[in-house]
């Protein structure tokens, strides 16, 4: 039997990445900008065992089978086609953040599952390759095996869309806030989400500006500019999900208090106080602020009416092996 355990970040994105290019190898229509969520991780333990005859999959104590178990086992194919081994897998994953809620979760999975099992497999994989091979289980992943603030450049083809870190995680003392407002499992996952993007008839004026917003929002992160990174932040979220509400079908994934949080957050912005939102595929707001600030964005957003909880990350490191 062989054992690897991995620990990975979920990360929030600045620059979103929505809609493929390739939807087998998800290879994305734009470059994206993110930050690993210091705290907020998932924890994976591989094991090959002969004696197995399919994979197994426990996510926080519960068996998972059907299109969960599917997903892992893909991607299980590939490192076992990669190491040339037969054996199935035991994985056992645990996160300690709510799951399909709009909060990467399935970033921070597969990133784990893509370390623990290359390492069980007996593969070294480089950083890139453990990138590209995150990526082959959810998109958003391929951000999460690098350290602090990362850059996954969408590339052409499997071997050039991968991510690497453009600032560590001391870089900047920038906090995310996380306003929980459901943590309910959305309806429609972010997979699906993808497949339909480009129904939207604001998916093409969104792609073309990307570049733009991307070079505005990494020159932002390199420079510490804040104001400058909150005006592009909130606008690239916003047209994110002007691209959901308008895509067949459309994908309504704000609740009344995520409408709530932001009002807030742009007039507290307007108070003076350096703040802003982002929101990915989930009803649950990102309320971005410095280390000075942390503590009052906290118990503000706390008072909000609809506010169930608030998850403060600040920028994490690489995913790494723990045993």
């Amino acid at each position: 039997m062989t054992t690897a355990t991995a620990q990975a970040f979920a990360n929030i994105a600045f620059i979103k990445y929505w809609g493929n290019r390739d939807n087998a190898l998800r290879i994305p229509m734009n470059s994206s900008i993110s930050m690993n969520m210091d705290g907020l991780y998932t924890r994976t333990t591989v094991s090959f065992q002969p004696s197995l005859s399919f994979d197994e999959l426990i996510i926080n104590g519960h068996e998972i089978r059907g299109a969960g178990l599917e997903r892992i086992s893909y991607l299980l194919d590939i490192i076992r086609g990669l190491a040339k081994l037969p054996e199935r897998a035991e994985v056992m994953s645990e996160n300690n953040f709510p799951s399909g809620a709009g909060i990467a979760s399935s970033a921070s999975a597969f990133a784990a599952l893509a370390l623990a099992g290359g390492k069980a497999a007996g593969l070294n994989l480089s950083e890139p390759e453990l990138s590209r091979l995150a990526r082959r289980g959810s998109g958003s992943a391929a951000r999460s095996i690098p350290g602090g603030f990362v850059e996954w450049q969408a590339g052409t083809s499997d071997e050039d869309s991968f991510a690497f870190s453009i600032a560590g995680p001391d870089h900047w003392d920038l906090v995310d806030c996380v306003a929980i407002v459901s943590t309910s499992h959305k309806k429609t996952g972010s997979t699906e989400g993808h497949f339909i993007a480009s129904t939207s008839p604001l998916q093409a004026a969104r792609l073309a500006d990307a570049p733009r917003r991307l070079d505005i929002c990494r020159k932002a992160i390199l420079e510490k500019d804040f104001n400058t990174f909150a005006s592009i932040v909130e606008l690239d979220s916003d047209m994110m999900h002007a691209v959901m509400t308008t895509s067949t079908p459309a994908l309504h994934y704000w609740k009344p208090a995520s409408l709530e949080v932001m009002d807030c957050v742009r007039q507290w912005r307007m108070d003076g106080i350096p703040v802003c939102y982002t929101v990915d595929a989930g009803p649950n707001v990102h309320v971005l602020c410095l280390e000075t600030e942390a503590k009052v964005t906290e118990k503000r957003l706390r008072e909000i009416a609809g506010v169930e909880n608030v998850l403060v990350a600040r920028a994490g490191g690489p995913a790494k092996i723990i045993k």
